[in-house]
């Protein structure tokens, strides 16, 4: 059982409240002095403050975007907190340093994996910056499970991680909602207005997050930060706040029409009630669709037809969409023919056709689909004839994180991959009878879900909540050697 206070107290609200002014107040000023001014305030505030910067680090990485897009000095925060955070452990605890090498089943599977993948890349021809790149995409979140799962946590620290998810989603919420109803036109950055999408994706919120499968996945989160809180303060205390949260959340959920997130959403709830046999908490769940159908989804839609019909000057906007259209297009013949000539169905196949050519290594990190193919050449497209062109010039994600691991690494790879996630639903299912490792076991399986839809564990907005919740769980069960980070906060 997790080891929980409720009580935050005003100085930690006061100095998560300055950092998150510094990160408004940065993306005002001019990119160099924005990137100097955050680096140095945020490299101090992880140094003497670790816990209260691992909490920052979730509306950062929400909004990285709005904030990156607004100024790009801002891209350094992230990794500088987690960097320094990490050398802070590892700093108070040289006398202990053997501890640091201590390490699970999974951990060795994965970090097998990665010097694989980068070994094979090489060879191929990737350069070392694009392996380097996608090395970190990979690793930059594990190191967010590594500090907490051998830290001494504070009591409070679980529940300010959920609180500042819960606000985090507040101000998702209302920007989606003015989103969709003012059809894209107000609280977004210009250059996000005067984006094209297709009518499929126009209906849908992209939130300020700027993409709407990575806002219903932050959203996914959110309202399990809900029911968590609901669970905390069993004594009724911000028992509307939290039921408001969850009917508002559940109603941005379904307005981003993510169909992957959906089915995700359903798949954890199924293993989440199988394994916990909490039919309690499947009627709450069903009754917070219900009403945020009824509540949320319906007014706003209508809110919007209204706004089209006629306040709109905006000629020949979509139409406002809904849940039915969205699986229709799924198998919809035409759309079913476009993912076949340059989609998922495209890739797929594409990615089987260097599997296999070499079936034993794959063609290694940096070559088929990742993150560091976004920003890198890959030195095979040519020979497989790979459009690069789908997305305004760049080069494709798989949307598929098997099909990357199997084109780039092979049965070896696939092996390890497997190892890597086996490893870690064991440690889950072990621990089944406790509400924690019913919650951590069914994320297991809504993860792999995502996995065939997206590059999930290439996300960081979705990696940072997994990792963390992991090194939580695993802190709780004292898995590691405990360290010692901060001994000012852990008295809290």
């Amino acid at each position: 059982m997790v080891d929980i206070s409720t009580e935050i107290r005003k100085k930690e609200w006061l100095e998560i409240a300055l950092a998150v002014a510094v990160l408004i107040a940065g993306t005002l000023l001019p990119s160099q002095i924005a990137l100097i001014t955050t680096s140095v305030f945020f490299v101090l505030f992880a140094f003497f403050k670790p816990f209260q910067s691992l909490v920052i680090l979730i509306p950062y990485v929400i909004f990285r975007t709005l904030f990156t897009d607004l100024n790009s000095g801002m891209k350094l925060i992230g990794d500088l907190i987690t960097i320094v955070v990490l050398f802070r452990l590892l700093l108070l605890n040289l006398k202990n340093w053997k501890t640091w090498l201590h390490f699970k089943k999974f951990e060795w599977f994965f970090f097998i994996f990665l010097i694989f993948g980068a070994g094979i890349g090489y060879l191929t021809g990737v350069s070392i910056s694009a392996i380097i790149f996608q090395i970190r995409t990979f690793l930059i979140m594990y190191l967010l499970y590594y500090i907490l799962s051998r830290s001494e946590l504070p009591k409070n620290f679980f529940v300010k991680l959920a609180w500042i998810t819960v606000f985090s989603g507040f101000v998702l919420f209302v920007q989606g909602v003015v989103e969709k109803i003012s059809l894209r036109r107000m609280w977004m950055p210009e250059a996000w207005t005067e984006k094209v999408l297709s009518a499929t994706n126009f209906v849908r919120i992209y939130g300020l997050v700027n993409n709407p499968n990575s806002l219903a996945l932050v959203i996914f989160f959110a309202i399990s930060a809900t029911f968590f809180l609901r669970w905390v303060y069993k004594d009724g205390r911000y028992k509307w706040l939290l039921l408001i949260s969850q009917v508002a959340f559940m109603g941005l959920l379904l307005l981003t029409l993510s169909r992957g997130t959906w089915i995700s959403s359903f798949v954890f709830v199924v293993f989440f009630i199988l394994v916990s046999r909490n039919w309690k908490m499947l009627k709450r769940i069903s009754l917070t669709v219900i009403v945020s159908l009824i509540l949320v989804y319906v007014p706003v839609n209508i809110g919007t037809m209204l706004v089209q019909n006629y306040g709109s000057d905006v000629s020949g906007a979509p139409s406002v969409g809904g849940l039915t259209n969205r699986f229709a297009e799924t198998f919809d013949e035409g759309n079913l023919e476009l993912m076949a000539q340059s989609g998922r169905v495209f890739y797929i196949k594409k990615g089987f056709e260097v599997f296999f050519d070499h079936p034993i290594t794959g063609t290694g990190f940096g070559t088929f689909g990742g993150s560091a193919t976004l920003s890198y050449d890959s030195p095979i497209y040519e020979k497989y004839e790979i459009r690069s062109d789908i997305y305004g010039g760049k080069n494709f994600y798989s949307d598929n994180q098997y099909i990357q691991v199997i084109a780039e690494t092979g049965a070896i790879g696939v092996i390890l991959f497997a190892g890597f996630l086996l490893a870690m639903v064991w440690m889950f299912w072990k621990d089944r009878k406790h509400p924690f490792g019913q919650y951590m076991f069914a994320l297991w399986f809504a993860t792999g879900v995502c996995g065939m839809v997206y590059n999930i564990w290439e996300l960081k907005v979705y990696t940072m909540f997994f990792f963390m919740l992991y090194g939580i769980w695993s802190a709780t069960h004292k898995l590691y050697p405990e360290l010692q980070l901060s001994k000012d906060e852990t008295q809290n």
